[in-house]
Order: structure tokens, then sequence, then C-alpha cells
């Protein structure tokens, strides 16, 4: 099956179904979702969406971000929530091109993993917990915020970091759309040249990051989003198929 859901104007919309577990099973197609804001969809993308038959979409965007950029139009076939994991707003298309983009994003989600406890804990809690009905979580452009939660939850499923990684930086392939639609946003092309770009370090470091500091990406898991062994187990029941 292909990973990429194909839609005109949303890019990285992603189906995490396919992966491997360490004991065998796999993640189920067609349950959970990975995404660039879904505002963006015009009519037919939207018919699209609505036949995938989404349950539930988090939006892990600031509010101003939404108000300005506007959110997935409303429907009475799935819930919206609006989980704005991210505490310290900053710019990467005005970073200079002497940024490394993969400590300088590592550190970025380190600060997610610390100021965003309350949101990652409840997107968590919704993915494990919505029934069968396929999620979809996403933020602006699908790679830095939906990247961490998407690496959290695989890590839960005891995916391979190897994985992760690998399905982190499958955004690299969309890059470029990534840079036109911020070029036509502010009339002008990122300054950074990192914009856009998802390079397997920066998840890399990130996991290794939670790892030094406490054990595990389930250990983090555990001791600052509150997630216990019956959640985890219901992530698994939910997501994975022998």
């Amino acid at each position: 099956m292909s990973r990429h859901v194909p839609f005109q104007r949303v890019r990285n919309f992603r189906d995490l179904g396919g992966y491997r577990t360490a004991d065998g099973r796999t993640v189920a197609w067609g349950r959970l979702y990975r995404s660039d804001t879904l505002g963006k969809f015009d009519d037919d993308d939207w018919a699209a969406f609505l036949a995938l038959g989404v349950r539930t979409v988090i939006d892990l965007r600031y509010p101003w971000e939404i108000e300005r950029g506007g959110r997935v139009r409303e429907h009475d076939s799935f819930t919206w929530h609006n989980l704005s994991v991210e505490h310290r707003p900053y710019k990467q298309a005005s970073q200079g091109p002497e940024v490394d983009p993969v400590p300088f994003l590592a550190g970025k989600y380190a600060e997610v993993a610390e100021d965003g406890v309350a949101e990652l804990a409840t997107a968590l809690r919704l993915i494990a917990g919505e029934g069968d009905g396929p999620l979809v979580f996403h933020c602006y452009a699908g790679k830095d915020r939906t990247g961490i939660v998407a690496a959290l939850v695989l890590s839960l499923l005891d995916v391979p970091e190897d994985v992760i990684v690998a399905d982190f930086a499958l955004t690299g392939l969309i890059t470029e759309h990534l840079v036109a639609d911020i070029t036509a946003r502010m009339g002008r092309p990122p300054v950074w040249p990192g914009y856009g770009r998802a390079p397997e370090g920066v998840m890399r470091l990130f996991l290794a990051d939670l790892t030094e500091r406490y054990g595990s990406v389930r250990g983090y898991a555990e001791q600052r989003l509150g997630v216990d062994e019956p959640l985890v187990q219901a992530l698994r029941t939910r997501l994975l198929e022998p």
C-alpha cells in the first residue's frame, strides 16, 4: 500500500500503517494518519478525506495559527481537538544559514517534550481511546510537532527506532512543496536553507536525548506524561494487528 495519501493541496498526509513492531505485529493500515494542515483542502481533497472515514482530528498548532491559516472544515463525521503542544514560538524560515538543522530542531523538540506534557498526554489518550475509527493528527507542515507525536506513538508500540527515524525523514520527499508554500505566503523564499528539511539526525538526536534523561522513550512517557501499562495496551489493541 502507498504510505502517502494523494491530495492536491495537502502534501504530507501519510498512513502510519505497515510498520512492524519488536514482537512481530504490524501497525494496521487506515487507522492512524499524520499530516500537514488540513485547512488547505479544496473541494476534491475534502471529498477524498471524508471517504477515509476519519473519526477524530487532532490539530497540534497554536490557536493563532488556526485563526490565521484556517482549520479543517467542520463535519458531523468526526470530532476536532486543538492541542497546542508547542509553547515557545520561533520562526524557522528566518533562521540564518549558519544554523545546523539537526541540533537546532532536536533542541526545539526537547522544549516541546518538556513544555507540552499536558497536551501530549491528552493526544496519546485520544489516540488510544477513540474506538475503531481512523484518527489523524497534524500541525502546519506535518513535520516537527507531528513528528514528535508520531515518534511517541510508534515508540510505545515498540516499532524499532530506525523505522521511526525513517518515517520522520519521509517529509524530505515534499520539502520543495513546503518551501513553495512558505514562499507564496511570505512573498519571498525562506532565509534558512534548512527550512522544510527532515534530516534523520534530528529525530535520532531527540530520541537519544529522551533516553539519556529518562532511560527510554517509554520512560519519558511514563514519568512526564503519566502513561501507564493500561494506556500502552490500549494503544496496541487499537493500532496493532497480528
